[in-house]
């Protein structure tokens, strides 16, 4: 991922304020109002130890820069996809459907000794090969890992039900804590009362997809009941196209001004 440091030095000299100006557009810092999903390549902040970088892959796959850490989130698509990406200090996997969780790519990423958090489930679907890679972690649980907390947050369909495609208890969400920020990526679950009961997160990542997880209002529900301070729509690839996150940011603004809402492009095949 390309990083850039963008240094403003204010002076007197016109020319100097132009020269910046410039070199802001070359770097990609400044993006016509019309584009509203923001390509990997226009992504670039101040770097230091706090901030958190969300690199799209494809649907529930990214690449997380948190500070000088690195970990992926539901590797999938083969190794080539994160060709150029750093590797990564660990890996959080949500479920054990294809679009989150594919042995092939893990292997292919010639992991090492790199750590794998996963729930029971994602463990039984493991090869012997990658099985001391693995920390399992069920719904509730918490552990100390490589300076973050890690929390395992159910993740679910609703209503519940024995023949729900995301029953409760097989799936974790995760919500990591450093340095007093607070990341919370969903998984495939709906508006459930864990993901409304979230506190102080500062970065969450929300799925909305049909028939799968659930539709944009209901996304929007809740959203705005636990309030991050940033929000990225992502997973909202569902069987009949994609879901209107234009509409999702509209909706959770009009109610909640103070939400960021930032739309990636987690779809750059489309």
């Amino acid at each position: 991922m390309k990083k850039y440091i963008v240094i403003t030095i204010f002076t007197a000299c016109g020319f100097l304020a132009c020269k910046n100006k410039e070199q802001e557009t070359q770097a990609g810092s400044m993006i016509p109002a019309e584009e509203s999903i923001i390509s990997t390549e226009d992504i670039a902040e101040t770097i230091d130890s706090s901030s958190i970088d969300i690199i799209p892959i494809s649907h529930a796959t990214a690449v997380i820069n948190w500070g000088d850490a690195v970990f992926y989130t539901d590797p999938v698509g083969g190794a080539e996809a994160f060709k150029g990406k750093e590797d990564p200090n660990f890996i959080l996997i949500t479920d054990i459907h294809g679009d989150h969780l594919n042995a092939e790519t893990l292997e292919g990423l010639n992991l090492g000794d790199t750590k794998i958090i996963v729930p029971q489930a994602v463990k039984e679907q493991l090869p012997e090969s990658l099985e001391t890679n693995l920390i399992v972690i069920n719904n509730g649980d918490s552990i100390n890992f490589e300076g973050f907390s890690i929390k395992a947050i159910p993740m679910y369909n609703l209503p519940e039900s024995d023949d729900a495609m995301h029953v409760k208890g097989r799936g974790n969400g995760y919500v990591l804590e450093k340095e007093g920020k607070r990341l919370y990526i969903s998984g495939d679950t709906e508006d459930t009362p864990e993901m409304r009961n979230l506190k102080n997160i500062d970065v969450a990542l929300v799925c909305m997809n049909l028939p799968y997880t659930m539709p944009v209002d209901q996304a929007v529900k809740g959203v705005l009941a636990f309030a991050p301070k940033k929000v990225y729509p992502y997973h909202y690839r569902g069987k009949d196209g994609f879901a209107d996150i234009e509409k999702f940011k509209s909706l959770v603004n009009q109610e909640n001004k103070n939400i960021d809402v930032i739309l990636l492009d987690w779809y750059p095949e489309k």
